[in-house]
C-alpha cells in the first residue's frame, strides 16, 4: 500500500487514499465488432466479450487523454500498455464472475427488475422508467436487452461475492496508529537564507574569455527553440462584428430570455437544519434562545457543518413554507421550527440582499455585444461549408484570403508562442502537428472562429551566437557565480553548526516555526524547505538548495502527535477507513488472482489485435 500526505495551516491534515476496485463497463459509442470473434478470452466458462474490451479500452484511453490534455492515439495507448492494464482488470472481473457461477450465486428476476427500473439512464421526462428510453440507450451501446440484463445479473452476483470476500475488513490498529503518528507529527525548526549581504566577497566582473567559456559550457541555456514558419488564414467573430445586422427586437428577445439575470427579487442568506421531530426542533431552538448553543453548534450536534446547512441566497418563493417567516425578519436571526417537506426545520437568516433590477436600457450594451457575437458565430458557421470546399478544391491560403473575409497571416511558431492566433489552444496543437506534406484544412477555434494553416519551413533548434546574446550570458554568469558563493557560505555555516555555533551567531537573519506539520507549507519559501525538515532528526541541520536559493535549517524539536487531540483523532478515523478499504482491495485482488489460477484461463491475441485495428 502506498500513502500520500498533505497538510498546511494549524495542524490541518488531509489524507487521500483511493482504491479502484472495479472497472465499470459503460458504453462509449463503439459499434459491435462483427464476424466470428466474440471474446478476447475466458476464465473457466466465463468469457470476456470483445465489445466489453473495446468499451473498457476506449474509456481508459479517454481518461488518459483527459489527464495529459490531448487526444491519445492507439499506438501511444499501446506504448503506455493501457491495453495490458484493461486486460488485467477484465480478467480479474471474469475470475470473480466465474467463482460466482461455480458457487451458484445469482439474483432473481425481481431484484434485476428493481435495478433496471431504478437506473436514471432509463427514465423518461416524468422521472419514471421508460421502455423506449431503455431500448434506445442499449441500442446506442450496441447491446440487446437480453445481453444487458445478462451482464447486469452477473455484475449483481459479483457484487454479492465481493461483499462476502472483502466486506468489513478491519484495519489493524497498530498499522493505523503508526500511520497516524507519522502523519500528525510536527516539528519546530529554525531557518536562515544565505543572501548576497551574507557573503564575504562580491560577484566579480567577468572578462570576455570567461563569458565565452560560460556560453560554450551551457549551450542549452542559449539555444533558440525549433521555429516553424507557418502561413495561416483565419476568421474570428470579432472580424465580422462590423457586418452584423442588429435590431431592437432581437435585443429585447435576448433580454426577456435572460430576465432572471437582470431582475432579481429580494433574497436572504439562509441556513437550514432539519430535525426528525417537532420536539427535537423545539429543544434545539430552546438551546439557541438560552444562549447555550450557536447555530453552528446545533449543526455540529446533527453531524453537519454550516456549509452542509447552507441554502445560498433563496428568494421568498424558493423557501416555500418557510418563506413568510424568514422574510418577516428585518435583521439576522433564526426562525422555526417550520414544517417543511423534509420535516420540522430551523432557519438562520444571516443577511438581507435587496432586490435588483437592471433595465433593458442599462443592459443594452452588454446585450448588443453578446447578440452580435452570437450572430457573428452563426455567420461563420454558415460560411464554413464554402470555405471547406475552396480548400478541398485546391485553393491556396492566399487565394482563400483574396476571395473570402478570411485574413492571411504568418507566424514564426515555437512551443512558447501564445500571442495572436497562437493564443488559441486548437491552433497551437495544429501548428505543432502539421507537416509540410499536409494540405490546409479548415479547423475550429475556441471562440467560434475558423482557421487553416500551412507549414512553409522548419528551422531546427540552434545555439544563439555569443555576439547576439552577450547580455544574457553575462546575467546568467553572474547568477551562477552568486549561487556558487551562496553554496560556499552555506557549507561554512554547516561546518560552524557542527562545532556548536548557532544560525544567529553566524550573523544570519533567523526565522523560526513552532509547529510545522508534515507536508506543511511555509509562505514565501520553496517547498523543499518543509520537506527537508522531516528528513532530519532532532538537533540536525541541513541545507536546502532550491529555486536559486540557499537556506540553512535546523530541527530544534520533534513533537510526537497527541492521540487524544481532536485533529489527531479525526485523522486516525480517516486513516482507519482508508487502510480498511486498501486491505479490502488487496484481499479482493488476491482472491481474483487465486480464482484465475484455479480456473483454466484462455487468451485470444488475434481477437485483441482485431479490436486494436478497428479502433485505429
Amino acid at each position: 500500500m502506498s500513502s500520500s500526505f498533505r497538510s498546511h495551516g494549524k495542524n490541518t491534515v488531509v489524507w487521500i487514499l483511493m482504491a479502484l476496485l472495479i472497472l465499470g463497463l459503460g458504453g462509449f459509442g463503439l459499434t459491435n465488432f462483427s464476424g466470428t470473434i466474440s471474446s478476447i478470452g475466458a476464465v473457466g466458462k466465463t468469457e470476456i466479450d470483445v465489445n466489453d474490451y473495446a468499451r473498457a479500452l476506449r474509456s481508459e484511453i479517454d481518461a488518459t487523454s483527459a489527464q495529459i490534455g490531448r487526444p491519445l492515439s492507439m499506438p501511444e495507448a499501446l506504448s503506455l500498455e493501457l491495453d495490458k492494464k484493461v486486460q488485467a482488470q477484465l480478467l480479474g472481473l471474469a475470475a470473480l464472475d466465474e467463482q460466482a457461477r461455480q458457487i451458484g450465486i445469482s439474483v432473481g428476476d425481481e431484484q434485476l427488475h428493481t435495478q433496471v427500473v431504478a437506473a436514471r439512464a432509463f427514465q423518461g421526462l416524468d422521472g419514471k422508467f421508460d421502455r423506449e428510453t431503455y431500448k434506445l440507450a442499449l441500442r446506442q451501446q450496441g447491446l440487446s436487452e437480453t445481453q444487458y440484463e445478462t451482464k447486469l445479473r452477473a455484475e449483481m452476483a459479483r457484487a454479492i461475492l465481493q461483499g462476502a470476500v472483502a466486506g468489513g475488513t478491519p484495519a489493524p490498529e497498530a498499522l493505523t496508529a503508526a500511520y497516524t503518528a507519522f502523519v500528525t507529527e510536527t516539528r519546530s525548526i529554525s531557518h536562515a537564507e544565505i543572501t548576497e549581504a551574507d557573503l564575504a566577497e562580491t560577484v566579480g566582473t567577468p572578462d570576455e574569455a570567461a563569458l565565452r567559456t560560460y556560453h560554450e559550457a551551457n549551450p542549452d541555456a542559449f539555444t533558440r527553440p525549433e521555429t516553424r514558419k507557418i502561413t495561416y488564414v483565419w476568421l474570428s467573430p470579432e472580424m465580422l462584428l462590423p457586418e452584423v445586422p442588429m435590431d431592437e427586437a432581437a435585443l429585447r428577445a435576448s433580454y426577456e430570455e435572460r430576465i432572471d439575470e437582470f431582475v432579481q427579487p429580494e433574497r436572504r442568506l439562509v441556513e437550514r437544519l432539519v430535525y426528525p421531530s417537532a420536539e427535537d426542533a423545539k429543544a434545539a431552538r430552546a438551546k439557541f434562545d438560552a444562549g447555550e448553543a450557536s447555530f453552528a453548534d446545533l449543526a455540529a450536534e446533527r453531524g453537519l457543518t454550516l456549509s452542509d446547512a447552507d441554502l445560498g441566497e433563496p428568494s421568498k418563493a424558493e423557501l416555500g413554507a418557510a418563506g413568510e417567516a424568514v422574510f418577516a425578519l428585518t435583521e439576522p436571526g433564526i426562525v422555526g421550527p417550520v414544517e417543511t417537506d423534509l420535516g420540522p426545520a430551523l432557519y438562520s437568516m444571516n443577511a438581507i440582499l435587496a432586490a435588483q433590477e437592471i433595465t433593458f436600457e442599462e443592459a443594452r450594451e452588454e446585450l448588443s455585444s453578446e447578440v452580435a457575437m452570437d450572430r457573428a458565430r452563426r455567420m461563420i458557421l454558415d460560411q464554413s461549408a464554402d470555405l471547406e470546399d475552396l480548400l478541398a478544391g485546391g485553393a491556396t491560403l492566399e487565394e482563400v484570403a483574396a476571395e473570402t473575409p478570411m485574413e492571411l497571416g504568418q507566424i514564426d511558431f515555437t512551443a512558447q508562442s501564445d500571442q495572436g492566433i497562437a493564443g488559441y489552444t486548437t491552433f497551437r496543437e495544429a501548428a505543432q502537428k502539421v507537416t509540410q506534406s499536409d494540405f490546409p484544412e479548415l479547423a475550429d477555434l475556441d471562440d467560434g472562429g475558423v482557421f487553416a494553416l500551412r507549414l512553409d519551413a522548419i528551422n531546427p533548434p540552434e545555439v544563439i551566437p555569443f555576439e547576439e546574446t552577450r547580455d544574457q550570458v553575462a546575467e546568467a554568469w553572474a547568477a551562477s557565480e552568486l549561487l556558487r558563493l551562496k553554496r560556499d557560505r552555506g557549507a561554512e555555516v554547516m561546518a560552524a553548526l557542527a562545532n556548536g555555533a548557532t544560525l544567529a551567531s553566524e550573523g544570519l537573519l533567523v526565522s523560526t516555526v513552532g509547529r510545522l506539520p508534515r507536508g506543511g507549507f511555509l509562505e514565501g519559501q520553496p517547498a523543499a524547505l518543509a520537506q527537508r525538515a522531516f528528513d532530519l532528526a532532532e538537533g540536525e541541520a541541513g541545507v536546502v538548495d532550491a529555486e536559486g536559493r540557499v537556506i540553512v535549517l535546523r530541527v530544534d524539536a520533534v513533537h510526537p502527535s497527541d492521540p487524544e487531540d481532536g485533529d489527531v483523532v479525526a485523522v486516525h478515523d480517516v486513516m482507519a477507513r482508508s487502510v480498511s478499504q486498501s486491505l479490502a482491495g488487496d484481499l479482493l485482488d488476491f482472491y481474483a488472482r487465486a480464482a484465475q489460477s484455479e480456473a483454466r484461463m484462455t487468451f485470444d491475441s488475434t481477437a485483441v489485435n482485431a479490436v486494436h485495428a478497428q479502433m485505429q
